[in-house]
């Protein structure tokens, strides 16, 4: 038997430092398979379709009951609402009497080879598992959902902020902790002067979701640091009348006031512009609560606002008053009624409902939050 040998240490520690050459990793070359498996419908066994405008999205079940909890049990443990039971095709009377009576005939005739083939010749019933599927999915937008399916499919995907509350929610809904986490820390670095009003605009399109919550209240904190600078955004113009207002009215907000009520003016130019029947006057009063023209000066309240006769002449009158002398300034103007009004609108628009991740705002669409100012009566205590 030959002698055993007893190597240095010093060797064996260099053998184990060599690379491990027994396995070979492919991951981007899976990752490309498996996107191409779920763009091909006729390798799929499963489409959604998505959104209002139904769009179909092919999948394969057994990946995502892999990947997901949430729909294992809507693929394989719970039956699909989709899926109706067709009745059987009625037949002529005459040719059912004719089959019904020549069956016995036949029967004699051919028992021995009905035997042979009855096997051969019987459908094989496809098991339940493998028929393919259409399932209809409302929740969320057909670029928000495929990008969720090509994430389930391939472990990677490219986010983007026109998408990102999107699948932050789609992730969180579908149990997909992993993709959630990375569009939370995707968050930060993505919110810009160009994508603010963006990802607030999609906020509205998932303000059911608690992942909206916690990415809204990033958002209006960059909002309140370059009030500026978002309020001058074309694309300001976009965003719901509520969230117009919900930032107008913001203490936090670093925005003179001259740019806020421009800001409103652009926003009630392209409304109007949508509705033709709708007064400008009226929808610029909506924001006249949050502007205080007592802080813009006297000049800019003559030569560009009071030429444009959007704002009742008390209001500024009121406002250059105050410039000369404070104690002019007539605060009651202001009625207690719509104080009231107001108070309860910001209760609707701001809540202080903490959840898990900590957020401490939410964005509200109450109609309630509608101020009665189309009937150009407006007091001011600005």
């Amino acid at each position: 038997m030959p002698e055993s040998v007893l190597l240095p240490a010093s060797y064996i520690s260099m053998a184990e430092a060599e690379p491990d050459l027994s396995t070979f990793e492919n991951k981007s070359g899976l990752a490309e398979d498996m996107k191409f498996l779920a763009s091909m419908p006729e390798l799929c066994d499963v489409t959604f379709l998505v959104g209002e405008t139904r769009e179909p999205v092919c999948a394969v079940k057994a990946v995502l009951a892999a990947r997901s909890r949430v729909f294992h049990k809507m693929l394989y443990q719970a039956p699909s609402p989709q899926r109706k039971k067709e009745p059987p095709p009625k037949e002529n009377k005459l040719r059912l009497f004719l089959k019904r009576s020549s069956e016995p005939l036949l029967n004699l005739q051919n028992a021995s080879q009905q035997r042979g083939y009855t096997q051969q010749l019987a459908p094989i019933q496809e098991p339940q598992s493998q028929q393919h599927q259409t399932l209809i999915i409302e929740e969320f937008e057909p670029d928000v959902f495929r990008q969720l399916i090509e994430y389930i499919h391939t472990g990677c995907v490219t986010l983007q902020p026109r998408t990102l509350l999107g699948v932050m929610n789609a992730a969180d809904y579908y149990g997909l902790d992993e993709l959630r986490k990375a569009c939370a820390g995707f968050v930060q670095c993505c919110i810009t002067v160009d994508t603010v009003c963006a990802l607030l605009a999609s906020a509205e399109r998932y303000i059911q979701y608690k992942c909206t919550k916690s990415l809204v209240q990033k958002v209006l904190e960059f909002v309140d640091e370059h009030g500026n600078e978002v309020l001058n955004l074309g694309s300001f113009t976009l965003l719901p009348q509520h969230v117009v207002r919900l930032i107008l009215v913001r203490d936090e907000l670093q925005a003179d006031e001259f740019t806020k009520f421009q800001a409103a003016l652009m926003w009630g130019k392209k409304y109007c512009d949508n509705n033709p029947t709708t007064s400008l006057k009226d929808v610029i009063g909506n924001f006249l609560e949050y502007i205080q023209f007592k802080k813009i000066p006297a000049s800019m309240v003559m030569q560009e606002i009071y030429p444009l006769g959007l704002v009742p002449s008390n209001i500024l009158m009121n406002a250059l008053a105050y410039q000369a002398d404070p104690r002019c300034s007539d605060s009651s103007k202001l009625s207690s009624n719509r104080i009231k009004r107001l108070d309860q609108g910001r209760s609707m628009s701001i809540q202080s409902n903490v959840d898990p991740y900590g957020s401490i705002t939410t964005l509200g669409s109450s109609e309630s939050f509608e101020l009665a100012s189309s009937d150009g009566k407006h007091n001011n205590s600005n």
